[in-house]
């Protein structure tokens, strides 16, 4: 099969486009992070945001530097789309993502199995061709994962019967397998720094009680806000049915206290989801 590769839309504005400066950057976000406790069990599952990395790679690398403890081999993003509405999840059919660190595969295997188990995924081109919320990420998997294959979806809707669906899907297909589940968010959008913090907090209390459905209701009734909250729900339906029994929130930040400027922030959350050792 000839390879369709994916090409990067962001390197070089969201992050950097030459590998050393970009290698550099993401190296410096993870020697800033403190060094983390002993691992809280089995890890399933992490929440990261998607701005560029200026402004939320401090936060993310709270959640990636957890995979230089916890290896995997195969990684499945789930990520919203920004530019294109479409109903149900669309999983890419690209053979590689590439960054300037080089080319990630996407794993045909796991991809196609997903797709035989449940019709809420398709394939929307336009859901990925200029959707930087999946990318963003992938630099930060490079670095600390080095070899791994990609499954990346692009959640279209973000309700509860199409997030109960792909969680169903995934557990299906993912049990009894070593696979990390990323979940690509930010939180609330262009609220002074203050008011930012006090939404921001409940969905990060939510996150923290591992509480999915809390934090769904919390979207509907409009007491939150998330440009990814029912990737997050997703997710964390997710983890649980592969046996997550706790979250533990790492860093929150908002934009504001990257640049200073209080006046309109987005904020920024990572966490991660673990099954206990013995559960």
């Amino acid at each position: 099969m000839v390879p369709d590769i994916r090409k990067s839309i962001i390197a070089g504005s969201w992050y950097p486009g030459r590998p050393e400066s970009l290698r550099s950057q993401i190296q410096g976000f993870l020697r800033a992070v403190p060094e983390p406790a002993a691992p809280a069990g089995t890890l399933r599952a992490l929440i990261v945001p998607h701005a560029g990395y200026t402004y939320s790679g401090g936060v993310a690398a709270h959640a990636y530097q957890l995979l230089l403890q916890h290896s995997f081999q195969q990684v499945v993003i789930v990520a919203p789309s920004h530019r294109h509405a479409f109903r149900g999840a669309s999983i890419d059919r690209k053979t590689g993502y590439e960054t300037p660190l080089g080319v990630v595969p996407v794993d045909p295997v796991l991809s196609e199995s997903l797709r035989q188990v449940s019709p809420v995924f398709s394939y929307v081109p336009e859901g990925h061709a200029q959707e930087h919320s999946l990318e963003i990420q992938i630099p930060f998997l490079q670095e600390t994962l080095q070899d791994f294959s990609l499954v990346a979806i692009i959640q279209g809707s973000q309700d509860e019967e199409t997030a109960t669906e792909i969680s169903r899907a995934l557990a299906q297909v993912l049990r009894g397998k070593r696979v990390l589940l990323v979940a690509s968010t930010d939180l609330s959008h262009f609220h002074p720094y203050e008011q930012a913090r006090l939404l921001d907090k409940k969905v990060v209390d939510r996150v923290a009680a591992f509480d999915e459905a809390g934090l769904l209701q919390d979207l509907w009734d409009e007491r939150v806000e998330a440009c990814g909250g029912g990737i997050m729900v997703t997710v964390m339906k997710a983890a649980r049915l592969l046996g997550a029994t706790h979250a533990q929130v790492l860093h929150y930040a908002n934009s504001g206290d990257v640049t200073g400027d209080r006046s309109g922030v987005v904020g920024y959350l990572a966490a991660a989801l673990f099954k206990e050792e013995n559960a």
